[in-house]
């Protein structure tokens, strides 16, 4: 007979301070921290639960970027934007979890495309098995999101079926790269938008729309959601480039190694001013380890890292914005911190 769901569990003092330290909530308000912390005790319950299979090697691929952990971001902003209605309702739960393991599901098909090896400082799917049974993983994990977001209505289900056209036309935009005459940067941006920030958009949506809260305030919510996104991927890309492949939990340069360019290599490539060592490097696909690192060292110095922080900072800003029809309240205070320390979060 399996565990029962922690409904009344209390979080410890360290599930608070983790909570805080992830995603960089600042709020002095730890009546808030703590129910968020129950209610992320629940939605990881609810995942292992959920992906659990009578067949042996299901049960432990469908398990294994769930054990490896993360920071949830989803299921909390989820929890979090479920603060301006009535926020203790089990739906909520279940829309956390499902955008959880449509997060998931994406990462087992990404790292089957970049052929990555580590995911969240472990092996990945892919390369502890193979692509397929990972690719199979991934759609596991889709099929079982969507059975949750079915018993959440007619309407949960026309959002989450619009958020996975979203998720697969950013991911095809990016493989393709933009088109003669298009602006790179646009593309950029609008690729991201779509493959990361319509998810997060969907967890504010979910988050709101299920606890009643004012449409305006879930219309808020969404499109706060979908700014935070790409602004979390700008953050990820300038981090990829400044920080170790120790403090990444993956291998540093994936996007250098298959000629995805992120923000800053765009920026720099646009430079007059950058050197032309860096231009040639970025013109291709780079399979050598000794060029990816001298790539990545020249980024670090580049104005396109620079211009790429200055981005970052705007789309923080925009998101702050977003907040300003929600009532004064630890739940407004804690989505403003999370732009603060998106606009901060570039080493």
């Amino acid at each position: 007979m399996g565990e029962a769901e922690p409904r009344n569990r209390a979080p410890g003092n360290g599930a608070v301070t983790e909570l805080k330290a992830a995603i960089g909530l600042e709020v002095d308000d730890d009546g808030l921290l703590a129910e968020l912390a129950a209610g992320l005790d629940r939605v990881e319950w609810r995942l292992r639960s959920v992906v659990r299979s009578d067949v042996p090697f299901v049960n432990e691929a469908a398990l294994h970027l769930v054990q490896a952990g993360g920071k949830r971001f989803r299921p909390l902003f989820t929890l979090l934007a479920s603060r301006f209605g009535e926020a203790d309702r089990d739906a909520v739960v279940t829309a956390a979890a499902a955008v959880e393991l449509v997060h998931l599901a994406t990462l087992y098909h990404d790292d089957v495309m970049d052929e990555a090896a580590m995911r969240r400082g472990t092996q990945s799917a892919n390369a502890r098995w193979d692509n397929t049974l990972a690719i199979l993983t991934g759609d596991f994990l889709f099929a079982h999101a969507s059975r949750l977001v079915a018993a959440l209505g007619a309407e949960a289900s026309r959002i989450i079926a619009e958020t996975f056209g979203e998720l697969v036309t950013g991911q095809m935009r990016e493989t393709v790269g933009a088109s003669d005459g298009e602006d790179p940067v646009q593309h950029y941006l609008t690729a991201i938008g779509q493959k990361t920030g319509s998810l997060i958009a969907t967890a504010g949506h979910f988050g709101a729309m299920l606890s009643g809260a004012p449409t305006e305030q879930v219309d808020a919510l969404r499109r706060f959601g979908e700014i935070i996104g790409v602004a979390f991927q700008i953050s990820d890309d300038i981090i990829d480039i400044a920080s170790p492949s120790d403090e990444l939990g993956k291998a540093q340069g994936t996007d250098l190694r298959e000629g995805i360019r992120t923000l800053p290599m765009l920026y720099a490539l646009s430079d007059d001013r950058e050197n032309d060592r860096l231009v040639e490097l970025l013109s291709s696909p780079l399979d050598d380890d000794d060029l990816v690192g001298e790539a990545v060292t020249l980024l670090r110095r580049s104005h396109g890292l620079e211009r790429a922080r200055a981005t970052l900072a705007e789309y923080a800003q925009r998101a702050r914005s977003e907040l300003a029809v929600l009532p004064e309240s630890s739940a407004r205070t804690a989505c403003e911190s999370i732009a603060e320390y998106l606009a901060s979060r570039t080493h």
